[in-house]
């Protein structure tokens, strides 16, 4: 509860000093939980989130002052960070590359989504870190790489996933993540208990709800995925869903 306080404190006063200046601010990357806690608040502001592609789960709250005219990009950067000798470098995941950064002694809050493709990653982060990052990241695990801002990652490395379909008796969401994750409804009821279960980053409670087309579902510790509707009915009266599942 402190650490919520605190943090409602920080987001209030940036909004404040956006509203003060006429101008925009800007504050960390956000976890689900504490995109949640904004998406619950009230600002004298506008405010949006951004992470630097669409369906990225870390984001930065941007507020703009409403009588400020112009335009500004958030200050998030994507840094391209490849083995020097693709050839002889291990074989590296999401864990090897957030360690190295970390291990650099980087807040975690300063990094965004980190996409790892091809044996190589695409680093979101704030613009004031970034050459930090590529003077001083110079390995992860035993491999040797090296790093670079770059405009986008490639198209590949950040497509939605493929669709896939499930079964379900109904669009309740208890259900849906049930069929999802194949896990039983009931420890798909307890999830939505201890506040694991968020849809668009906000944390969802009623298990007995039903997400909209298109709505982004995380399952803190478990993964994400975009429902997408139903597409038809079953002989025996089922429903057949749509769902797009990040791996």
């Amino acid at each position: 509860m402190d650490d919520e306080k605190l943090l409602a404190g920080r987001l209030n006063d940036l909004s404040k000093r956006a509203q003060q200046r006429d101008s925009y601010a800007y504050s960390d990357f956000l976890n689900l939980s504490e995109q949640s806690l904004l998406n619950s608040m009230r600002f004298e502001t506008d405010v949006a989130m951004w992470g630097g592609f669409k369906s990225a789960e870390r984001r930065i709250a941007c507020f703009k002052g409403r009588d400020c005219i112009y335009k500004e990009v958030p200050p998030v950067v994507c840094i391209c960070v490849h083995p020097v000798s693709p050839k002889y470098a291990d074989e590296l995941t999401h864990r090897d590359f957030l360690g190295s950064l970390v291990g650099l002694g980087i807040r975690r809050e300063v990094i965004g989504d980190i996409i790892v493709s091809e044996n190589r990653a695409y680093v979101f982060c704030l613009d004031s870190i970034s050459d930090f990052i590529i003077s001083e990241l110079k390995k992860v695990r035993h491999t040797d790489v090296v790093c670079a801002i770059i405009e986008e990652p490639p198209e590949s490395a950040v497509t939605y996933p493929d669709i896939s379909r499930i079964v379900i008796s109904s669009e309740r969401l208890d259900a849906i993540v049930s069929a999802v994750y194949k896990i039983s409804r009931s420890d798909s009821q307890k999830l939505f208990g201890i506040g694991k279960v968020f849809i668009n980053g906000s944390v969802k409670e009623c298990f007995t709800d039903s997400p909209k087309s298109g709505d982004i579902v995380s399952v803190r510790g478990i993964g994400r995925f975009i429902y997408e509707g139903v597409a038809s009915e079953t002989k025996k009266g089922r429903l057949s869903a749509l769902v797009r599942v990040f791996k």
